[in-house]
C-alpha cells in the first residue's frame, strides 16, 4: 500500500485545507475592502450628483469662472473632498486645491469622457498632483438635458489602505506558519509523485510537427512507472510509424511536384483535396484558393466536371480527350475511383497534349508542303522527259527548249533544297553571324539599290527615306541585306504596275525601325498571323514561284540579331513589313 498513488495524493489533499483557510482569510479581508470601497463609491457618486446639481444653474446664467470656482471651493470644503469643475473642452473652471487657471485639460480623463457622454462614473487610480491613491466620482452638469459640463470629486485612499493593512497583517500573521509548512510539504510530496509525469508531460508538449517522441527509460515499480513504460512502447511504434509515413509523404510529394500530368483529388462532394503544382499551373490556381473548393470553382470547365461525374456513377474509370479555353489547348483527362483505399474520392489525370497536336500538325503541314512544293517541278521533269524520250530529241530546236525547262525546274528544286537546308541550319543555330558596326544607310542602301531594276521592269516606283543622323548598329550585313532583298522581292511581286514600294528607317525606344511599304493587294488577316510559317502562301492563285520559306528564314535571322518582324496590312490597302533591331552601345 505504500507504494499505491492513493497515500501519496491524499496527505496533500489533507493539507489543501490549510491554504483554502488562507485562502479564506484573504478572501475575507478582499471582502471588507470591497465593501468599503463600494460604500465610499456609493457616496461619493451622491455627493457629485449634489454638485453637478448646484453648478448647474450658474453655468446656465453664464456666470464668470471666478464664482464657479469659489462655489467649488465652498462645497469641497463642506464633503471633506476634492471638487473639480471641467467645461466640455477639458478647461478647469472650477478646483478647490488648485488654481483652476494653471490646471491641465482634462478632457482625456477617463472620467470626464464617461461623464461628457451622460453617465456617471467612478475610477481609482494613482494622482500625479497629489502624489496619492484617489477614488474619483464623476457626474455630468445638465442643462436643458444637454451636458455642459462635468462635476468630479476625488478622496484619498489612504485611511482605508491602512486599516485595510493592520487586518491583512493580522490574518496573515496567524497563518502563515500554517501555510509555508503546508506548500512546503506539497511541493515536496507532489514534486517525488508527478515528476515522472511532467517528465512525460513535457516530452510531449515539446514534440514539434514531423519530429519523434523520446521518453527516458522508467524504473519506477508504481503505476507511474506502468503508464511510462506503456509509453515508452507506444513511442517506439509511433516512431517507426511517423518515419514510415515521412518516407512515403516525401516520396508521394516528390511524385507530384516533378509529375507534368496534372493531379486531382476530388471528395465525394466535389470538393478539390488535393492538387499538384501541375495543376495549379494548368488552371492557374494557388493552392490556398483550390483546396476546398469545389471542382468546377477550380477547373472552370463543364467537360471535367461531367467525367468525374461519369466516374462516380458508373463506378468505372473515364477517360476523354477535351479542347479547352481560347487558346485551344487539348487535354487527355482520366478519373478512377480511390475506393476501397480511399473511400469516396476520385483520382483526375490531366494530360496536355497541346504540344503534341501541334507537332503533329506541323509535322503534316510539313510533309503536305514540301510534297505539293517537290510534285510539281518533278511532273513537269517527267513530262519533259516523256516528251523527249517520244521523240523530241529528233527535233533540236524543241530538245533545246525542252532541255532548257528542265534546268530550270531543276534550278528550283536546288533552290528548294538550298533554301531548306538553310532553314534547318538558322533553326539549329548552326550559322554564326558575322556582326560588324554599320551604319544603317550602309545596311539599307545596297538592297534597295539591288532591287531597283527589279522594280523599274514591274514599272513600280521604288525609294529610300533615311535620315542622316541614324546610329551604327551591330548586325551581320549580309545576313540583314537577305532579309531586306526578301521582303522587297515579295513587295514588288504583289504590287500592281504603277504602284510604289517605299522604306524607311527611324528609331523608336532603342532599336532601330526598318519600314518596306508597299501599295500591293494587301493581306488577308487569317492568313497575316501565318506567312512567317514554313511554306505558307497568302495567296496560292497569285503567289507565283517561289518556296514560300523565305519569310520563315527572314524571321529566324532577325530573331538572331535579337530582334522582332512583323506586318501590317488589309486587303486592297497594301501592306507595312516591320523590322526592329536593338541598338547596342559600342
Amino acid at each position: 500500500m505504500r507504494r499505491s498513488m492513493f497515500w501519496r495524493i491524499a496527505l496533500p489533499y489533507i493539507l489543501l485545507i490549510v491554504v483554502i483557510l488562507g485562502g479564506l482569510s484573504i478572501y475575507v479581508v478582499q471582502f471588507l475592502q470591497q465593501s468599503y470601497l463600494d460604500s465610499t463609491r456609493t457616496r461619493l457618486l451622491a455627493e457629485t450628483r449634489a454638485l453637478a446639481d448646484q453648478v448647474s444653474p450658474v453655468l446656465k446664467a453664464g456666470a464668470p469662472y471666478t464664482q464657479i470656482d469659489t462655489l467649488t471651493d465652498a462645497y469641497a470644503q463642506l464633503v471633506q473632498a476634492r471638487a473639480t469643475i471641467i467645461l466640455p473642452d477639458g478647461v478647469v473652471v472650477g478646483e478647490s486645491d488648485y488654481a483652476y487657471s494653471q490646471m491641465e485639460n482634462h478632457a482625456s480623463r477617463p472620467e470626464f469622457q464617461q461623464a461628457m457622454l451622460g453617465q456617471e462614473y467612478s475610477d481609482m487610480r494613482y494622482s500625479s498632483t497629489l502624489r496619492t491613491n484617489l477614488m474619483y466620482a464623476a457626474a455630468p452638469i445638465e442643462v436643458d438635458g444637454r451636458v455642459v459640463g462635468v462635476a468630479r470629486l476625488a478622496v484619498p485612499l489612504q485611511d482605508l489602505q491602512e486599516e485595510i493593512q493592520i487586518l491583512r497583517r493580522t490574518v496573515w500573521g496567524a497563518s502563515g506558519v500554517a501555510l509555508v509548512l503546508a506548500v512546503l510539504l506539497a511541493f515536496f510530496i507532489t514534486r517525488r509523485t508527478t515528476h515522472p509525469l511532467r517528465e512525460l508531460t513535457r516530452s510531449v508538449q515539446e514534440l514539434k510537427p514531423g519530429e519523434t517522441l523520446s521518453l527516458a527509460a522508467a524504473t519506477r515499480q508504481d503505476e507511474i512507472g506502468r503508464l511510462s513504460r506503456a509509453f515508452e512502447h507506444l513511442t517506439a511504434q509511433l516512431n517507426q510509424q511517423i518515419q514510415d509515413l515521412r518516407a512515403e509523404r516525401g516520396k508521394l510529394a516528390a511524385v507530384l511536384v516533378n509529375m507534368s500530368d496534372a493531379i486531382l483529388i476530388v471528395d465525394g462532394d466535389g470538393k478539390v483535396r488535393l492538387l499538384n503544382p501541375a495543376a495549379m499551373l494548368l488552371f492557374n490556381v494557388e493552392e490556398a484558393q483550390a483546396l476546398g473548393a469545389s471542382l468546377v470553382t477550380v477547373v472552370r470547365n463543364h467537360q471535367f466536371v461531367e467525367l468525374w461525374r461519369k466516374c462516380i456513377l458508373s463506378g468505372e474509370p473515364q477517360t476523354a480527350v477535351f479542347e479547352i479555353g481560347p487558346e485551344q489547348r487539348f487535354i487527355q483527362a482520366a478519373a478512377a475511383s480511390l475506393a476501397p483505399t480511399i473511400p469516396d474520392e476520385t483520382l483526375l489525370v490531366l494530360h496536355d497534349l497541346t504540344r503534341l497536336r501541334r507537332l503533329e500538325t506541323v509535322r503534316r503541314d510539313f510533309v503536305s508542303n514540301v510534297s505539293h512544293e517537290l510534285r510539281t517541278p518533278l511532273a513537269s521533269l517527267k513530262a519533259l522527259a516523256e516528251t523527249l524520250q517520244e521523240g523530241a530529241l529528233e527535233d533540236p530546236p524543241a530538245a533545246r527548249r525542252f532541255l532548257q525547262q528542265m534546268e530550270n525546274e531543276i534550278d528550283n528544286l536546288t533552290q528548294m533544297v538550298r533554301e531548306l537546308l538553310e532553314l534547318s541550319r538558322i533553326e539549329s543555330g548552326r550559322v554564326p553571324l558575322e556582326r560588324k558596326w554599320i551604319a544603317a544607310s550602309d545596311l539599307v542602301t545596297p538592297a534597295v539599290e539591288r532591287m531597283k531594276l527589279q522594280a523599274e521592269r514591274a514599272g513600280l516606283t521604288l525609294s529610300l527615306d533615311c535620315p542622316a543622323d541614324l546610329p551604327q548598329v551591330w548586325v551581320d550585313r549580309e545576313r540583314i541585306e537577305q532579309v531586306l532583298v526578301n521582303l522587297l522581292h515579295n513587295a514588288i511581286k504583289f504590287t500592281p504596275p504603277g504602284g510604289t514600294v517605299q522604306v524607311q528607317l527611324g528609331v523608336e525606344n532603342g532599336r532601330l525601325l526598318i519600314a518596306v511599304r508597299d501599295s500591293g493587294v494587301g493581306i488577308p488577316q487569317d492568313a497575316l498571323e501565318r506567312i512567317f510559317e514554313r511554306f505558307y502562301k497568302a495567296d496560292k492563285a497569285r503567289s507565283g514561284g517561289g518556296t514560300g520559306l523565305g519569310l520563315s528564314i527572314a524571321r529566324h535571322l532577325i530573331e538572331a540579331h535579337g530582334g522582332r518582324i512583323w506586318a501590317e496590312s488589309a486587303p486592297g490597302a497594301g501592306s507595312v513589313f516591320w523590322i526592329a533591331l536593338p541598338i547596342l552601345v559600342e
